[in-house]
């Protein structure tokens, strides 16, 4: 029998959830507050009332061109997620429906890939990318950022693959469907929830990136992580201007997540409840 749960309970489960929620937002919230503010208020100290003024954006938008780099964190992070896809879906097929006693392995060697340093290959991934022309390219970043966000790609696919019941492919070989019709007709509109939730999640995780795209990027290929830093300059912090570029980056990403929380909520628990 399932246990009963009493309005009081409900009461304080949902208080509960909504504190949790509103400290994990909170640094963002104070983040739009303060662009906002002039550099004279964001200095004072903390508080949550802003002027209004709008001359950080303006200062932003005049020392550095937006919408540049927002083009290039657009063009980087849907290319990686497409490149990524293309890669791991018959990638995870395989590992679902075709294991090894090797598959368990290569799932954790590629798990593992995430668990190390970024700094450790930092060099090699330089040079790399300087001898064959790649740094400051767009075509070198999202070659990049597909590549560190593969291994959670292949997982979460291979998760979803997983609860799709085999006797279900092996009745459209049956009538004749060859491998690949197999997996874009059969397989891939089944795992759509599971597919479009991996795809948001590669994009944030893509538009986020900040470590490899700041070193590997000067100008031409910049994405808004790039915009971003180019507010701390020696002089010190301009904490009304680092803030207004921030929240000027963090928009787009904002305003898909909330349109798109179904989806994703969705498609991360695909498979969860039989």
């Amino acid at each position: 029998m399932a246990r009963a749960v009493t309005t009081q309970h409900k009461t304080i489960a949902t208080a509960a959830a909504w504190i949790v929620a509103l400290l994990i937002f909170f640094p963002i919230l104070y983040t739009i507050i303060t662009s906002f503010k002039s550099e004279q208020e964001a200095i004072q100290g903390f508080n949550l009332i802003p002027s209004g003024t709008t001359e950080s954006y303006a200062e932003v938008q005049a020392q550095s061109g937006y919408f540049k780099f927002f083009l290039n964190s657009v063009i980087l992070s849907v290319g990686s997620t497409i490149l990524a896809l293309l890669v791991a879906i018959p990638a995870a097929w395989s590992m679902a429906f075709s294991p090894t006693k090797r598959t368990k392995d290569i799932l954790m060697w590629m798990l593992s890939t995430k668990m190390m340093p970024a700094v450790a290959v930092l060099f090699p991934i330089y040079l790399i990318f300087r001898d064959t022309g790649l740094l400051d390219s767009r075509i070198g970043l999202t070659v990049m950022l597909m590549l560190i966000n593969l291994p959670i790609v292949v997982w979460m696919l291979y998760t979803y693959f997983r609860e799709i019941p085999g006797e279900i492919l092996e009745a459209a070989r049956m009538d004749g469907a060859s491998l690949w019709n197999e997996i874009i007709y059969v397989l891939t509109p089944m795992a759509v929830p599971g597919i479009a939730s991996t795809m948001l999640l590669n994009i944030i995780l893509a538009w986020n990136e900040a470590f490899w795209t700041i070193r590997l990027t000067t100008t031409n290929a910049a994405p808004l992580t790039a915009f971003i830093s180019s507010f701390s300059s020696p002089q010190g912090l301009f904490w009304a201007k680092l803030s207004a570029a921030s929240t000027l980056a963090i928009a787009p990403i904002l305003i898909m997540g909330w349109f798109s929380q179904k989806q994703l909520v969705r498609g991360l628990t695909f498979g969860a409840v039989k």
